[in-house]
């Protein structure tokens, strides 16, 4: 496992999500805004919309909040919100993509860049790592939507790519074209995922050591911490031994 998954898991073993989980609250219910704006405010009339408000709900987020977050859609005075794309390296050459959505570019700028430059990387421009991942669309089912076996079974039924399980649960991947379609599909034979969304995947891994390794997920919690920042990927690898370690730390 590598990249964005590792630190979420050490974010998930130091009980920290209870600690940003009004941020989190804020950041999907911003998603789903803008969802309901560009397209119907209807759940099953927009796609979009209904894999936010599906991905929400696998949050626990209230109905009250993603109920309010549609509503605020339809007013005419709510924030245009523009999504942006940002690309640079980290430390030890790791690439990464940061996803925004904000209603002032130019303090979202500043701020990822202030993020890059005090982790001792740089901003690039846009395409300048981005060509070393794959716009996938990623599907996740816990452990309880059954064995290895009857979620791969599942998978290739529905037209998925590749499948990826372990004792936490199984991480599907399809064409970013598809996952609509896949995402359907697999509803209908597994039941409702925990999250599906568009992923950026590695094309390949960049190892890092203990202190590249600590200065990088420092630079990727300044990210999520900003709140105009939605999602955030990048290549680096770190071994088991030095990923055991920073998870106790």
């Amino acid at each position: 496992m590598a990249g964005h998954s590792q630190f979420k898991n050490i974010m998930h073993r130091k009980g920290r999500q209870d600690a940003v989980r009004s941020k989190l609250f804020s950041k999907l219910a911003r998603e789903i805004t803008v969802a309901a704006k560009t397209g119907m405010p209807d759940p099953n009339m927009n796609p979009r919309l209904r894999l936010a408000v599906n991905n929400a709900k696998a949050e626990s987020m209230p109905k009250d909040n993603i109920d309010r977050a549609i509503k605020k859609a339809l007013g005419g005075d709510t924030e245009n919100y523009d999504e942006v794309r940002y690309e640079g390296y980290g430390p030890g050459g790791v690439a990464v993509i940061v996803e925004a959505l904000t209603d002032n570019r130019n303090r979202t700028a500043s701020n990822v860049r202030s993020y890059f430059t005090k982790a001792g990387g740089a901003l690039g421009e846009s395409g300048s790592v981005s060509f070393m991942f794959d716009r996938v669309g990623e599907i996740v089912y816990s452990a309880k939507a059954g064995d290895a076996d009857k979620v791969m079974e599942a998978a290739i039924e529905a037209g998925a790519d590749d499948v990826a399980s372990d004792e936490d649960g199984h991480r599907i991947t399809t064409a970013f074209g598809d996952i609509g379609e896949v995402s359907a599909a697999l509803e209908g034979l597994l039941g409702p995922a925990d999250s599906v969304k568009s992923v950026w995947r590695p094309q390949t891994g960049t190892p890092v050591d203990e202190e590249k390794a600590q200065t990088i997920l420092k630079l990727i919690d300044s990210l999520d911490e900003d709140d105009d920042v939605q999602n955030v990927y990048a290549n680096f690898e770190i071994d088991e031994a030095t990923m055991a370690k920073l998870s106790a730390a």
